[in-house]
């Protein structure tokens, strides 16, 4: 394979697998699914995905657990992983690998992928691990830290478990996470001690409708008083143009 290299390029991947009963047995990938993003924008410059059939189908489920999960049926004309390795080498090769937990699985799922049809994995330039980055950053206040949990607590949606809709929620989770950061720092006094203390709200499962604990990052009646303190404090930097230009920048992550 051709060897290139974009080190100042971020492409966010991210893996769908069969779920193994026993310890020790294999990962089959049964779709591959990236987004190449720029760095200085966060602009999303390049997607794939394709689905991946095993070279054993049995190992894959004829129903899913999920309502749009990957199944047998799904996969079963689907290219190989040897067809589409080549593509996927291009993307990943040579650039900033970004993920949810991809140190612990994804990256070595990969490089598995790649052993197996006996030909060099992709290498990145560096890796950026959402997991273990909010996990320090960020802190606990959005529970257990899962994909699910942050895009509930951010009220960005449900999560599909299909690799392109996980990378796309993964960049907006950090997007999220970073403008909440930022404007913290920018403020600590004012914000982060406010926004960091958590309390128990009862609200209802989408899922299961059953009546479950979510930790908010406000307290139970603060929110309109906590809204008022912070536009009184943006309000006040209008005339400093080093907090105008912070603030500014904040909302274009949003976008």
């Amino acid at each position: 394979m051709e060897v290139q290299t974009f080190p100042t390029e971020i492409v966010f991947f991210d893996l769908e697998t069969t779920v193994p009963n026993k310890v020790g047995q294999y990962f089959h990938i049964l779709e591959f699914g990236a987004i190449i993003v720029c760095p200085r924008k966060l602009e999303e410059l390049e997607s794939f995905t394709t689905l991946i059939q095993p070279k054993d189908l049995s190992v894959v489920s004829i129903r899913s657990s999920r309502s749009d999960g990957i199944t047998r049926a799904k996969v079963t004309n689907a290219p190989s992983f040897e067809d589409v390795a080549e593509k996927i080498y291009g993307l990943l090769n040579g650039r900033i690998w970004a993920g949810h937990n991809i140190r612990r699985f994804d990256c070595i799922r990969i490089k598995e992928a790649f052993a197996e049809i006996g030909k060099a994995a992709p290498e990145p330039s560096g890796i950026i691990d959402s997991l273990g980055l909010l996990s320090d950053k960020f802190g606990k206040r959005a529970g257990n830290m899962k994909m699910a949990s942050l895009a509930a607590y951010f009220g960005l949606g449900v999560q599909k478990h299909r690799s392109l809709d996980d990378v796309r929620m993964n960049l907006e989770v950090l997007k999220h996470c970073a403008t909440v950061l930022f404007l913290e720092s920018t403020l600590p006094n004012q914000l982060e001690g406010k926004w960091q203390s958590s309390s128990k709200i009862m609200t209802r499962s989408r899922s299961n409708y059953q009546i479950a604990q979510r930790a908010m990052p406000y307290s139970k009646g603060s929110l309109g008083k906590m809204t008022q303190n912070v536009k009184n404090l943006l309000s006040k930097a209008q005339g400093n143009q080093t907090l105008q230009n912070l603030i500014n920048h904040s909302h274009s992550l949003l976008r």
